[in-house]
């Protein structure tokens, strides 16, 4: 959904792995920043900022899922992708990982922001997805669409294939 996100992510800064997750190869082992470089590094990623998309990514590559390709064994160059980073904070430091709350523009991979910051994402969990809030997920419930039209700002036409 072309929707803003908001997430919750621990990023490891002392490994950069090939798919910005725990599965992927490590790719360099560092010492992590100190607490000020890392708040050094946070504030370059805030804002307009383009980066690489992540290989294990589902972006088309020559008409090829990105992951697919990763899987295969298949480098290829990833194209890179303006992402929008309205809010980047950081909740705590401790042992070389950062715990992070993001609110990011549709189309923003968390993934190459840890891959920015010199790490990989530990854990991921997406909190909120426009009006709607992980608090308010009842597995029993589907929210009617009556009820959750009014909660988007603007209903996007979507053209006729």
């Amino acid at each position: 959904m072309k929707l803003d996100k908001r997430y919750l992510t621990d990023v490891d800064l002392h490994v950069r792995t090939r798919t910005g997750d725990p599965e992927g190869e490590a790719l360099e082992s560092h010492e992590p920043p100190s607490p000020d470089e890392l708040e050094e590094a946070i504030d370059g990623l805030r804002g307009e900022i383009e980066l690489p998309i992540p290989a294990a990514s589902a972006v088309k590559i020559d008409g090829t899922r990105a992951y697919r390709l990763h899987r295969q064994g298949v480098e290829v160059a990833m194209p890179t992708r303006l992402m929008r980073v309205y809010r980047l904070q950081l909740l705590g430091y401790d042992d070389g990982v950062a715990r992070l709350d993001l609110h990011v523009g549709s189309g923003t991979y968390v993934r190459s922001l840890a891959d920015a910051l010199g790490g990989h994402c530990v854990n991921l969990r997406r909190t909120e997805i426009g009006p709607f809030h992980v608090e308010e997920a009842d597995e029993t419930r589907v929210v009617p669409l009556e009820e959750a039209l009014p909660r988007l700002a603007t209903v996007r036409e979507i053209p006729a294939r």
